[in-house]
């Protein structure tokens, strides 16, 4: 919450305190200076913090106060014929609306992400790619190329100017689906433009290091790369380039150079089909593969940049959320790729197919974690379960011959993947691992985020996912990766039961 809009509404209560409390010959000075005083800090807000429409009534009875106790100076018989019923109305509304504008700023917080925690300052760039082999298939009436979108943060020398912002105002702040999913207007998440990240664009990539491994980022289904900004920040500032790509028309809205918006093409109800599912997949598949490529001309100085050397080519790692999770599982298997983490996304691609044996590691929910667990112990639902659920015993069925084949996966990993890891945190769900979680504690009232603190599970995943691709990408210690510890007692270490040398 920003200091002048809570000033603001603070204000805003006073005024109206004082113009029930006080006599209506005694109110007129008094209330005269308050609202000078509350417009000065309207105007102070707008400057400095910017308008939004959370806080449209405090704008509007500022003004109205303001008016009012201007004219009742110049006639002080002013309003002292309103009817009491009339103005017990007009208090009451008033009180109403400034409560309900609380719960507005509670309910969409003008929030910080999380501060990164390396030691060097972080600059982005936005790459345009084109992938000339490839035929648009989610696009079929332009019958175009793949094109993708890729941001990257990196190791920056000096940090100049503002920051980038966390979401630039335009195309992506009208697609932004949060609004849609809850069923209020768009214009509601426009105070996004206000929250600046802490990577500056286009800022020399540092020289501390003659290079950089490279980690390739993704975002979940009907998301988009700007919701995972902290992470790859926080990993800039730790010496690693990471490159997150927009997955065209899978992603909310993807913006080109040229001003066209590319928004979900692909069917979100179809995807939980293994078949869509896989086709789906094999495309953002592709798009890192591509992506792969790119980097390869980036670093030989064939595509020109800044970057021209600076990437460690033999030393690259994947991760990613949810369906982006999948993606950087199914991406493992290229020989380019060193290690990989998927954050609490289920797999695509892995029926009839033998396991990677490269370190991966997956980071589970606690409720993702607890629904394998229950198919890993053949848990048989009673009906009560299943009419909680929703689902009928054929749909379980379904399912669980699903999760089995991605937990032969999991059981892979365990027992023969070289620095392989398997947990879960608690109290955390699947939206606690990106920042859309930060957006709105209303997703934690309906289940999508958990009851653990938004600050605290980023803190969580940046810890673990920096510590495994500095064991595995720099060759460090990656001292939380051997087992439980006391500053994080809410991951629980779970490979032993999918381990089958232990079975």
């Amino acid at each position: 919450m920003r200091l002048f809009e809570l000033l603001l509404l603070i204000s805003n209560i006073g005024l109206l305190g004082l113009t029930v409390l006080l006599k209506k010959e005694r109110r007129r000075v008094p209330i005269f200076i308050a609202s000078g005083i509350t417009l000065l800090v309207l105007a102070i807000h707008w400057k400095v913090e910017g308008l939004r429409v959370q806080l449209l009534f405090p704008y509007v009875l500022t003004i109205l106060f303001l008016a009012g106790s201007i004219y009742g100076c110049f006639k002080k018989t002013a309003f002292r014929h309103i009817p009491r019923f009339i103005l017990g109305l007009a208090y009451t509304v008033s009180a109403v609306m400034l409560t309900l504008t609380a719960c507005l700023m509670y309910a969409f917080p003008v929030f910080q992400l999380p501060e990164p925690t390396g030691e060097h300052k972080v600059g982005t760039q936005i790459f345009h790619l084109v992938d000339k082999g490839r035929d648009e298939i989610f696009d079929e009436k332009k019958k175009g190329k793949r094109e993708l979108m890729v941001q990257i943060w990196y190791p920056a020398k000096h940090a100049n100017g503002q920051p980038a912002p966390f979401i630039e105002e335009g195309p992506v702040l009208k697609e932004e689906p949060l609004s849609k999913t809850l069923g209020f207007p768009s214009i509601v998440m426009n105070y996004l433009k206000y929250i600046p990240s802490h990577s500056y664009g286009g800022a020399e990539v540092s020289t501390k290091s003659r290079s950089y491994p490279l980690i390739i980022l993704n975002h979940g289904y009907k998301s988009s790369r700007i919701y995972h900004a902290s992470q790859a920040e926080n990993l800039a500032s730790h010496g690693y380039i990471v490159a997150s790509i927009d997955h065209t028309y899978s992603a909310f809205a993807t913006v080109f150079p040229d001003g066209r918006t590319a928004t979900m093409k692909t069917d979100e109800y179809l995807i939980a089909e293994k078949d869509y599912r896989n086709m789906v997949g094999k495309v953002w598949t592709d798009d890192i593969a591509f992506v792969l490529d790119q980097f390869e001309l980036i670093n030989s100085g064939q595509i020109r940049t800044q970057f021209k050397g600076r990437i460690d080519l033999d030393h690259i790692g994947v991760f990613g959320h949810s369906f982006g999770g999948a993606a950087s599982y199914d991406a493992s298997y290229d020989g380019r790729i060193t290690a990989g983490i998927d954050l609490d996304g289920g797999l695509y691609r892995y029926h009839n197919r033998p396991g990677t044996t490269k370190p991966f590691m997956f980071i589970f929910s606690e409720s993702t974690f607890d629904r394998f667990n229950k198919v890993r112990q053949h848990h048989v639902y009673t009906d009560e379960e299943l009419k909680t659920m929703g689902a009928t015993r054929e749909e379980i069925k379904k399912e669980t011959k699903d999760a089995e084949a991605e937990i032969a996966h999991f059981r892979y990993a365990a027992s023969r993947g070289r620095g392989s890891r398997i947990l879960y945190v608690k109290d955390m769900e699947h939206y606690n691992f990106a920042d859309v979680q930060f957006l709105t504690p209303i997703l934690r009232h309906i289940g999508l985020t958990g009851q653990i603190d938004p600050s605290r599970a980023a803190s969580i995943i940046n810890a673990y996912t920096l510590s495994f691709f500095d064991k595995h990408l720099k060759n460090k210690d990656g001292r939380l990766l051997e087992g439980p510890d006391e500053k994080f007692p809410e991951v629980k270490f779970v490979d032993s039961l999918f381990d089958e040398r232990k079975k």
